[in-house]
């Protein structure tokens, strides 16, 4: 029997370039987890992780991403190229660019990451930042955005924080938890575990229970488990929180926190976000 490859795994299908460019990838944005302007911004930050990972003189596994959104990434085909700018005995640094073919023929930038992997080694752990005391029974209905169709690949279920149900400014806080996991289910790995780093809406619009246009600049991911600790996840869900510390002249921050179900820290991350007025 044969089984189509997961819809995610598709959305971050790479082809090698050819000899002519050794660190380039090709790929092809997918409408499964299109946004309202452009993809979902982490299926782009997967992508880049996705690069480096395929990279044959990749070191060990992902410990930190920051992925820069420097442009919209339109419908279509695009090149990403990994390269492996300095490799230390158990660390090692990376550069993408992920570009798309312009209006006048050229290679134009829309994305630019760093990243560093490293080969762990077993040493002292300590968990401290404990998962919050929160069930699944504890979340409410299913999260969706009608006009988005990445949410429909996502099983959200909120237990604090949901989407606002009327846009009336009397937002007090910004704090969100969630339950989450890929739809269909899909076993967690590192670039799955980069996008759901990006599930959270806005900050903006519950601390103002106004809706208004914002948009990722930077975000940064710290991947705190091996593929080990991924593994033993299998296909549940993470408890993932998200709250924003200040909003100020157009921009605001996220910081982010991803838990497994036994209660261990896989990820935590940082964004700075653009907003409208």
């Amino acid at each position: 029997m044969t089984t189509s490859p997961h819809s995610f795994d598709q959305a971050l299908r790479l082809e090698a370039a050819g000899s002519d460019r050794p660190d380039t990838w090709l790929g092809h944005t997918s409408p499964d987890y299109w946004n309202m302007v452009g993809p979902f911004g982490g299926t782009t930050a997967a992508t880049a992780l996705r690069a480096i990972l395929l990279h044959p003189a990749l070191l060990g596994e992902p410990v930190a991403l920051t992925v820069n959104y420097a442009a919209a990434l339109a419908e279509g085909p695009f090149a990403v190229t990994a390269r492996a700018v300095r490799t230390n005995r158990s660390t090692q640094h990376w550069t993408v660019e992920l570009s798309q073919t312009d209006a006048n023929g050229g290679a134009g930038v829309v994305m630019t990451a760093t990243a560093v992997t490293a080969a762990r080694r077993e040493t002292w752990s300590q968990n401290d930042t404990p998962m919050p005391a929160v069930t699944l029974a504890d979340a409410s209905g299913r999260l969706k955005f009608s006009t988005s169709a990445w949410t429909h690949r996502y099983d959200m279920r909120p237990v604090r924080g949901t989407m606002p149900q009327v846009w009336d400014g009397s937002g007090t806080g910004s704090l969100t938890q969630l339950w989450v996991r890929d739809d269909p289910p899909r076993p967690l790995d590192f670039p799955a575990l980069a996008a759901m780093s990006d599930v959270f809406y806005p900050r903006a619009w519950l601390r103002r229970a106004t809706r208004v246009p914002a948009g990722t600049v930077s975000i940064t991911t710290y991947f705190h488990a091996d593929s080990r600790q991924l593994a033993e996840c299998g296909e549940g869900f993470l408890l993932g929180q998200a709250k924003a510390q200040a909003f100020r002249n157009g921009f605001f921050d996220q910081t982010a926190q991803l838990w497994s179900e036994a209660g261990v820290l896989l990820a935590t991350s940082t964004q700075i976000v653009y907003y409208k007025e």
